[in-house]
């Protein structure tokens, strides 16, 4: 009897951890609004990066891949939530080509296929060469890496600020500024 209340305890807690954290992820991934209504209100990206976004989408359609119940049972959460992420990064490179020079949107455009193809690869060679078990195992550490590409990405503006010695372009700026 005592190991079914712990194991009530446990799911409750699982599920408000999970719910937690996709609240917290949602908030993260409007978070870059503001330097989006910059970029349309000026009509230029002017020198912001869209490498942060391509790595974000990447991450997104991994990690959904790892939260669908073929790959990864009873973890929805996790589909849902970065489902809602990648479509949120789709808007902002979207965005973020409508307003870019050309060499800019040529390179942003070809990136997204490269990130459509890597997909592509992962759930197929995941599908068709993997069990279940293994499957799990090879895109869980898919998106370990990927998360950690995508919350390191930012960090690929250092050396704008380091040339122009200026923090205008560093993606917490707004943050910043409210403090």
């Amino acid at each position: 009897m005592s190991s079914t209340v712990v194991s009530s305890v446990y799911v409750v807690c699982s599920d408000a951890a999970g719910i937690a954290g996709n609240i917290f992820a949602f908030v993260l991934f409007l978070s870059p609004i503001p330097t989006f209504r910059r970029i349309i209100r000026n009509e230029s990206t002017e020198m912001f990066s869209g490498m942060p976004y391509i790595y974000a989408l990447l991450n997104c359609l991994i990690c959904l891949w790892y939260g669908m119940p073929i790959v990864s049972p009873g973890i929805i959460l996790v589909a849902t939530v970065n489902s809602i992420g990648a479509i949120c990064q789709l808007i902002y490179i979207s965005v973020f080509v409508v307003y870019a020079e050309k060499p800019m949107k040529l390179k942003m455009l070809g990136l997204l296929i490269s990130v459509f193809a890597t997909f592509a690869s992962i759930v197929f060679a995941s599908m068709r060469f993997l069990d279940s078990p293994s499957r799990q195992h090879f895109v869980g550490y898919l998106s370990v890496a990927s998360l950690i590409s995508m919350f390191a990405s930012p960090l690929i503006i250092i050396k704008l600020v380091i040339k122009t010695r200026s923090v205008e372009y560093r993606p917490f700026r707004s943050l910043l500024q409210r403090s």
